[in-house]
């Protein structure tokens, strides 16, 4: 994944350095002159969680007991998913659009625990895992400010905002995600007009600006042995890193 985010960029950079030596014949010349138009969105997409651990911790039991705990918590890999959407894109001006794209993130957060006051023989933490299944509705609205058209390339750069809802999760879960978060997104991007169609790959960064994670479930579930587990991580923020392919 990240040679062909290293070969994307690249080839964005050498399109708008070299956009300008020869003169070629415009496909789909007008396209861009539409002041509304729809569009499909496929792609690939990299999911990890930033969580930040609460620490020691005392636990009580079932029977009143209360006992001392230390659970640390991470997702120890990038995990990939895949997304799938539509667009309607607005020209604002020559070099801005608005866009809007709901679209569907399907993907899996692969987390560990480790347990500091259950250790092997060796004294190395046991560990448990979980994973989180994901399955966002999104509605991205992104601004798009682009270089001139030379030729059949033009290169731009996108910023917006994209609210999300979690269609996943279950009650018995250490972690659980909130069902609504919002992020903030910025990335990059090229247009290749090709005789029959536009297409757009585009690469961009996402980052929840709110807390991601479900707090104060701890009186909710029936088995108290999840605790240490539940309570290890007191925030978290998800990240996406996005390689899409558009259809306009």
């Amino acid at each position: 994944m990240r040679k062909l985010i290293v070969i994307i960029l690249a080839c964005v950079c050498y399109v708008s350095a070299t956009a300008q030596m020869d003169r070629k014949v415009q496909n789909r010349p007008y396209t861009d002159l539409r002041p509304f138009h729809f569009g499909v969105v496929v792609g690939t997409h990299l999911q990890d969680i930033e969580l930040v651990n609460s620490g020691p911790q005392t636990i009580t039991a079932e029977d009143g007991t209360t006992y001392e705990s230390l659970v640390t918590c991470d997702q120890d890999r990038w995990d990939p998913g895949f997304t799938v959407g539509v667009l309607g894109e607005f020209r604002l001006s020559q070099h801005f659009q608005f866009r809007v794209a709901p679209a569907m993130y399907f993907g899996t957060r692969h987390v560990t625990f480790h347990n500091f006051k259950s250790v092997d023989p060796e004294g190395v933490a046991r560990e448990q895992h979980q994973d989180i299944k994901t399955a966002y509705i999104s509605a991205a609205c992104d601004l798009i400010f682009a270089a001139p058209r030379s030729n059949n390339h033009r290169p731009y750069l996108m910023a917006g905002l994209n609210p999300m809802i979690n269609l996943s999760g279950k009650d018995d879960d250490y972690i659980k995600l909130k069902r609504t978060d919002l992020y903030a997104e910025f990335g990059v991007g090229c247009d290749f007009y090709l005789p029959f169609f536009k297409l757009r790959p585009e690469l961009k960064f996402m980052y929840s600006l709110t807390g991601a994670l479900e707090t104060g479930r701890a009186g909710k579930i029936r088995d108290k042995s999840m605790l240490p587990y539940l309570q290890s991580v007191n925030e978290g923020h998800t990240k996406i890193i996005t390689l899409s392919f558009h259809f306009e």
